[in-house]
């Protein structure tokens, strides 16, 4: 698509074609789960007590030009980056570290830690798990030479509840209707095959992961039936993203079963078995006759601290944590994703020490260069050298422009950016600054887009999965 990056592209639209678009966009969206559940600002719950009603997912009217060779880079680290991560979630003792760095700031850490020394304690019976990552990531305008040049950089890196594989699969085959149905018929038309639009196969993907798991947990020692639980948050929104996967299961023969299962409702519907084993037992709630042996916990919930509002819910993630079925993912693995692990990865080697990556990653390798050309300047907020220079940037009222304060946190929402960083460390005791890191923000170059609702000028953002 580069050479659609010009000002024709996208194509000006009449007020007539730009509805006709919003029109077919909102209906092949509905009409094939492209939706999520309205947010109570939308429809009251009153208005709606079952929750019947969805809403289409805010899509682009035409798809966002990406320079193909980010694409590619994006594409060739990802495996780099599974195995990376993979790593670090095996490796105990560099992540009791990390927890040691940022526990004192930050309850949540501590606690999740706390839950694996206790099973660990009494001994984990599943060797195996499972790994549903997602790598985020940003176009990076660098204007430091000459001549502009365009790399990818990470923004984050997740290792539970990665959400919208199932969302962006049908977004992307949204884009490819339009681009056969309604883009040649534009006044400014763009010819059928002159997008190259890549195929998106994130859905399948997550799907025959949890597949693989569940095939490789062995037949019940107790005589019950296999099952895969996604736990889920109560009232979940973003639905159909999760019923995307559950629907590429069943596509499985022989069948898979699949259950959703409420964070809050885990020691309900389920108990351990008395074995060494600790096997998770699951007794369908609308006929408790069927018990069900889990193989796999596909985790959609339990990633914030709203998902643990007393003892009880802490009492359930232990009661997972120990119990025989394949975890995706693990204590271990999710504390793997935090925002302290990523600034430490990309911390780089001094002259007389070297790079923490290097711990995972052989240094003068293809895959370590690969990876640190993806790498944006990540900051600690510690007493360390580092930490204090990190600390004067993110105070200066015109430095702190440059970057982006993030906590240990999960889902979005939480990050503090430019200006709004020096008020809030003020605000946060100086001795809880270090569960903190100091991003620099990624410069994405502008590209007009047309949203579904309205016409807007936004940054190319992307999600390679």
């Amino acid at each position: 698509m580069a050479s659609l990056t010009s000002g024709a592209y996208p194509p000006s639209l009449k007020a007539e074609e730009q509805d006709a678009l919003i029109e077919t966009v909102k209906d092949w969206s509905i009409g094939n789960g492209l939706a999520v559940r309205p947010p109570p600002t939308v429809i009251a719950a009153g208005a709606d007590p079952k929750a019947i009603t969805a809403i289409n997912v805010p899509v682009t009217l035409f798809p966002s030009p990406f320079p193909r060779q980010c694409f590619t880079q994006a594409k060739s680290v990802q495996k780099t980056y599974n195995e990376l991560y993979a790593s670090v979630s095996r490796d105990e003792e560099f992540l009791a570290q990390v927890v040691k760095e940022v526990g004192g700031g930050d309850e949540f850490i501590r606690d999740l830690w706390n839950v694996h020394q206790k099973v660990k304690a009494e001994g984990y019976t599943q060797p195996l798990s499972l790994g549903l990552f997602r790598s985020d990531y940003m176009v990076h305008q660098d204007t430091t030479s000459s001549t502009p040049t365009l790399q990818v950089k990470q923004v984050e890196f997740n290792t539970i509840a990665a959400s919208f594989g199932g969302l962006s699969t049908y977004t992307s085959r949204l884009h490819q209707f339009l681009a056969k149905t309604e883009y040649p018929l534009l006044e400014s038309s763009i010819a059928e095959g002159a997008l190259d639009l890549p195929e998106n196969a994130t859905a399948t993907g997550l799907a025959a992961g949890i597949e693989s798991a569940y095939h490789a947990y062995p037949e019940s020692d107790l005589g019950h039936q296999r099952a895969v639980i996604f736990l889920v948050q109560g009232g979940e929104r973003n639905v159909f993203d999760q019923r995307h996967l559950e629907y590429q299961i069943a596509k499985a023969s022989p069948t898979i079963p699949v259950f959703r299962l409420a964070y809050a409702d885990v020691l309900k519907h389920t108990t351990l078995a008395a074995t060494t084993k600790r096997q998770l037992l699951y007794r369908l709630p609308r006929n408790p006759s069927k018990v069900y042996e889990v193989a796999v916990i596909y985790m959609r919930s339990g990633y914030d601290p709203s998902d643990y509002p007393g003892q009880e819910a802490w009492d359930a993630r232990y009661h997972l944590e120990r119990s025989h079925a394949i975890k995706c993912p693990t204590i271990l693995t999710q504390l793997a994703g935090t925002k302290k692990v990523q600034q430490i990865l990309t911390t780089p080697k001094s002259f007389s020490t070297p790079s923490a990556l290097s711990k995972f990653i052989k240094d003068d390798t293809d895959d370590a260069a690969e990876l640190w050309r993806s790498f944006t300047n990540i900051y600690p907020m510690d007493m360390s050298e580092a930490g204090l220079e990190a600390r004067k940037k993110a105070l200066d009222p015109q430095l702190c422009q440059a970057y982006v304060l993030k906590p240990q946190r999960e889902g979005g929402g939480n990050n503090i950016y430019r200006g709004a960083i020096p008020p809030f460390l003020k605000s946060v005791p100086e001795e809880h600054w270090g569960s903190y890191i100091l991003m620099e923000l990624i410069s994405p170059p502008l590209s007009k887009t047309s949203s579904s609702a309205t016409v807007t000028w936004s940054r190319v953002v992307s999600f390679a999965n």
